[in-house]
């Protein structure tokens, strides 16, 4: 019977470990599934719209392949279509009806035609179109007719502030990312050639078997069992082994017992240890081979998950009411969703790439190069300093721009683009001194083809007490300069300190303003005017003028409903004789600027330029306006005209 049950256990046993091991070999499902598109036409940009991006769930894996050099991009949806503008691109989108990919090239300036949210424009999803549709050329303009306008010729999207991250090979390319719904791809070569025509993304797929490791366990367990049975069968079968006489009834106890042979007692000869012990190691084989069956199916696929309490479905959504207007009873359109100008991410990339570019070209003191990222205010510090280091090797280089860490980040809430641009506001702190002053920085993008420039740069103030601002995710909007909610409109605040700087107490604005901590005023103000006077001899007098600088009045607001301004003003020191005799410049920073290395009835005059970040309180607040940093430097100097 034992012998019965072993055979029975070993095949269930290897049934058991059979199914299992072909869970996980011949019955294995793929762990991806790939989907691939043809591009056709000779667009120099491709865009893989978000409903292809998230076809199947999961990490997207890219290859894109089909020219010589390949750029791939992603950003936010409203952003690629922004850099796109009027560039005719081919739009890649899923077709969920067929399961497949379509293709079709699309231009931004057809009527009713959104740039890569789909073809009927709402959510994202074109309809079912053959793979490519390329529509027929314009006719040309007959004799009389304008000429139709011409589009932005193409241009290279490598290097633009608006991509999450952008990846660049030859030949073939392949990446994975993880991108949300709201985020397409940007395909291109050079800008200029046809974009690359092979696209090819592919999923994961959980491929795991849950019950390949319970049956391979389970299966060795009752192999184990089987070879219990079967050893013990052995067992028994030897012991009740040996002769048996039929004798008479009582004839055992009349005849004498025989002494046994030494060769059939037990002792060092005899065989019966002998087979006990290879009944021992025969038990020991399963006891080492169970548990590396065992170990070979260790792995997480192998076994249930039971931190899954519900298994996923892949049931549709209830769809969602559309709304409606209550006069006509059609479906009311939309309001346009408000966004951060960037993402955290993407702000952490621009400042990465403006250190670095900063600190190349004011070692090279290349003038022209740094308008690429440098506007207003700011651009006029450093090219100033660029002049006066051209002639004093020694005069110390523009404050760097630091790239970590960001503690704050405020961008503008935009709809789409604004006609100003797009502002950002951040403060970085050096990671390599923090001795240094934190870095308050604006930076405007005037258009999508245009990237990030600092207008405005000024460290903060020592004790500079910061409001609390909405989250990065989110976003301020941007006040207007004429904003009457404030205690001052931003677009006088400029103009009002400058009194304050020039006449001090005096000033009408003088109570509007904080001045605690306000080192700016004792160094500009009143103070220091009266100081830079007594330094001059009696043959000179000294005239002081604040305007307001060129630089853009920037305001955006806070949580307490007041508002962070930046703006910039200039004071003008001039220096005329009052003995009809002559003045100039004192060899330094002034004289190299100017040029001017002569003596001057008239007089010679230097221009400070100053930066200024302000929290402007809400009104009826009873706080006064802060001035949270500045900078200042010299950015003109020249003779009276």
């Amino acid at each position: 019977m034992r012998f019965a049950l072993a055979i029975v256990a070993f095949i269930a046993a290897a049934v058991m470990i059979g199914f299992g091991i072909a869970q996980r070999t011949v019955y294995l499902e793929p762990d991806r599934v790939t989907m691939s598109a043809e591009l056709d036409g000779d667009a120099a940009y491709a865009v893989i719209a978000p409903d292809a991006l998230g076809a199947h769930p999961g990490k997207q894996t890219l290859t894109v392949s089909g020219s010589d050099a390949i750029f791939v991009s992603y950003g936010r949806t409203s952003d690629v279509a922004a850099w796109l503008g009027d560039s005719s691109y081919v739009a890649v989108h899923y077709d969920a009806e067929t399961a497949e990919f379509t293709s079709e090239v699309v231009r931004a300036t057809e009527e009713g035609e959104t740039p890569v949210e789909g073809a009927d424009g709402t959510d994202g999803t074109p309809s079912p179109t053959p793979a490519t549709q390329t529509p027929a050329p314009e006719a040309p303009a007959a004799d009389g007719d304008a000429a139709a306008p011409a589009t932005e010729p193409a241009a290279s999207p490598a290097g633009s502030d608006l991509w999450l991250d952008e990846f660049t090979g030859e030949g073939r390319l392949t990446t994975t990312i993880d991108v949300p719904d709201g985020i397409s791809v940007l395909l291109a070569s050079d800008g200029t050639g046809p974009a690359p025509s092979d696209v090819e993304i592919s999923w994961p797929l959980d491929n795991s078997t849950p019950l390949a490791g319970p049956l391979i366990a389970g299966g060795g367990l009752v192999f184990l069992i089987g070879l219990i049975l079967l050893v013990s069968g052995f067992i028994h079968h030897r012991r009740s082994r040996g002769p048996r006489r039929n004798l008479p009834k009582g004839s055992r106890s009349r005849l004498p017992s025989a002494p046994k042979p030494r060769r059939l007692r037990g002792g060092p000869v005899g065989g019966g240890r002998r087979a006990i012990g290879r009944s021992k190691r025969v038990v020991l084989v399963p006891l080492i081979v169970i548990p590396a069956m065992g170990l070979s199916a260790c792995s997480a696929d192998y076994w249930p998950r039971l931190d899954q309490v519900a298994p996923s479905t892949s049931a549709p959504a209830t769809e969602t009411p559309t709304a409606t207007d209550g006069s006509t009873g059609e479906p009311a359109e939309p309001e346009a969703a408000m966004e951060p100008a960037v993402t955290v991410p993407q702000m952490e990339r621009i400042m990465r790439r403006i250190a670095v570019f900063t600190t190349e070209t004011d070692e090279a003191r290349d003038a022209t190069a740094v308008t690429q990222r440098f506007d207003g205010p700011a651009l006029d510090e450093r090219l100033a300093n660029y002049a006066v280091r051209g002639a004093l090797p020694d005069q110390p280089a523009p404050t760097p721009i630091p790239a970590s860490p960001l503690t704050l980040t405020l961008p503008q809430q935009v709809d789409g683009w604004p006609a100003g641009g797009r502002t950002v506001l951040t403060i970085a702190k050096n990671s390599d001194d923090p001795t240094v002053a934190p870095t308050a920085l604006v930076l405007r993008q005037a258009t999508p083809r245009e990237n990030y420039k600092i207008v405005y740069a000024m460290s903060l103030a020592p004790d500079a007490d910061v409001p609390e601002v909405a989250p990065a995710s989110i976003g301020a909007p941007l006040i207007s300069p004429e904003f009457k909610g404030l205690v001052m409109p931003p677009g006088q605040v400029a103009a009002a300190y400058a009194d304050v700087l020039l006449t001090g107490d005096a000033s009408t604005y003088a109570t509007l303003f904080d001045p605690e901590g306000d080192v700016l005023r004792e160094q500009l103000g009143v103070t220091g005017q009266q100081a830079s006077a007594d330094a001059l001899p009696p043959t000179a007098d000294i005239a002081f003028s604040n305007v307001v600088g060129d630089g853009p009045t920037v305001a955006l607001a806070t949580n307490d409903s007041g508002a962070l301004v930046t703006v910039s003003i200039e004071q003008t020191e001039k220096v005329t004789p009052n003995d009809g005799g002559t003045v100039g410049f004192e060899p330094g920073p002034a004289a190299s600027l100017s040029g001017f290395a002569d003596k001057s009835a008239k007089g010679v005059q230097r221009v400070i330029g100053v930066q200024m970040i302000f929290y402007v309180p809400s009104v009826g607040s009873e706080e006064q306006i802060r001035l949270l940093g500045w900078s200042e430097s010299l950015i003109g100097a020249s003779e009276v005209p």
